[in-house]
């Protein structure tokens, strides 16, 4: 199999919700020696020191510090946690005579029609009361519970002719019969060990339990649930992981609700990751002008999937700057910036791809069609750095079940490992040096 794929496959399947992507983040930051700081305790740092910080339980920034002196520059990467799905309803249950079914409401902009007819489950956490505590419990229910049946043809006929669904009417879950009323409360409760009347709050979302997989005749493509963004938020972290020291400080940022606009406590429109760089600085004796002339020499990616030329509709890219699955690394442009890659972060990040034989592509909306923004330039609003915003090549995204190329995680891994290892330095404004160890 191509390399990372299998890995890729086992981090997405146990993902199935942003509290779980973290969690499983945490544990192998944890397995390589990182250790976590609580955000409501004082952070005591040592040089060479290895760190994460969660916020949420669903958001997670991690860094490296030099083994002598203070970062002279930051290199982040940024990719979220969250995928579009459905979000169960405070009071989730539906009930009537003949069928028990599942209140909730859409999570981001989604396809709905993949949706249908799928074995679904139910992921998130829990805030369960054990004594004077309210304690967080992950579930993730090892069983299909639900699913959204689609009308018959023969009572609809215009099915096949464009349908514009009802939210509320057309995309409720069916749990069971009328006797089901009561029973996911009592299996969610078991999966987290507790008693159902303990059960103070949830978080909880719909997610497919079927695994990923290699298809393709030559197995090019991989396809699973959560390509977006789960695949950059693995790759990156590989990179990452990988990646020797340099007298930079290298920074590993995973966001939840970037597809929901970003602006929560945890999102990237937050000041997460302002406060976690203020607060390294602060630990590490750098003055509030160290910290400014840090960052300025700094440069993020924001790494979140591009659209592959499709293959039924080439028309619907732009003709001369489309991507495709398994040909590398896309750098995004926009001329709004709805992508934050510039002339200079792009040609910065290029250099590095070229240095350490990753192929890259260029990739722009049709100009009469905009596309969506990603977490670079909702960042960049609290902490300005230079960002280029990259991703990978795939198809149906916002599907609960898509596409992408099974060569270009391994090209993430490289180009993110790369640099990671990289010296930056800024001479002036205009002259950018490159250099690595």
């Amino acid at each position: 199999m191509t390399p990372y794929i299998s890995e890729l496959l086992q981090f997405i399947e146990r993902s199935p919700s942003p509290f779980h992507a973290v969690d499983n983040v945490c544990r192998r930051l944890r397995a390589q020696g990182f250790q976590p700081l609580p955000e409501a305790e004082l952070w005591k740092l040592e040089p060479g020191g290895c760190y994460y910080v969660t916020r949420n339980l669903s958001s997670c920034i991690a860094f490296r510090l030099p083994e002598e002196g203070k970062p002279r520059s930051f290199l982040l990467t940024a990719s979220h946690s969250d995928s579009p799905t459905f979000k169960l309803k405070e009071n989730y249950e539906l009930a009537s005579p003949a069928y028990t079914r599942l209140n909730v409401e859409r999570y981001g902009g989604m396809l709905y029609a993949p949706w249908f007819d799928r074995p679904l489950s139910v992921a998130g956490r829990l805030l369960v009361r054990r004594g004077n505590k309210l304690e967080t419990r992950l579930v993730a229910l090892d069983k299909d519970v639900a699913v959204i049946p689609n009308v018959a043809i023969h009572m609809n006929r215009k099915l096949n002719d464009g349908y514009s669904f009802a939210p509320q009417q057309d995309l409720i879950p069916l749990l069971g019969g009328p006797e089901a009323k009561g029973m996911l409360k009592r299996l969610l409760a078991g999966a987290a060990d507790a008693e159902p009347e303990a059960i103070a709050g949830s978080d909880l979302t719909l997610y497919l339990r079927e695994p990923g997989r290699v298809a393709g005749l030559q197995d090019e493509f991989v396809l699973a649930p959560r390509l977006d963004d789960l695949e950059c938020a693995f790759g990156t972290l590989e990179g990452f992981l990988q990646a020797g020291s340099f007298d930079a400080c290298p920074v590993y940022c995973l966001f939840d609700n970037e597809e929901v606009g970003s602006a929560t406590r945890q999102g990237a429109d937050s000041s997460f990751l302002s406060d976690v760089l203020t607060r390294l600085a602060e630990a590490l004796g750098m003055s509030a002008q160290e910290l400014r002339a840090a960052a300025a020499s700094s440069l993020m990616l924001s790494a979140d999937n591009a659209h592959a030329v499709h293959p039924n509709h080439p028309e619907l890219s732009d003709p001369e700057n489309q991507v495709v699955m398994n040909g590398g690394i896309v750098v995004k442009f926009n001329a709004n910036q709805r992508y934050t890659s510039d002339g200079v972060s792009s040609a910065l990040f290029r250099e590095i791809c070229r240095r350490a034989g990753v192929p890259t592509q260029a990739y722009a909306n049709r100009s009469d069609m905009p596309g969506g923004s990603t977490l670079g330039n909702i960042a960049n609003t609290h902490v300005s750095l230079h960002t280029v915003d990259i991703g990978l090549a795939q198809l149906a995204m916002h599907s609960c079940f898509e596409t992408a190329g099974t060569a270009d995680v391994a090209y993430l891994v490289q180009a993110a490992k790369a640099f990671y290892e990289t010296s930056l330095r800024i001479e002036g404004d205009g002259t950018y040096l490159l250099s690595r160890d």
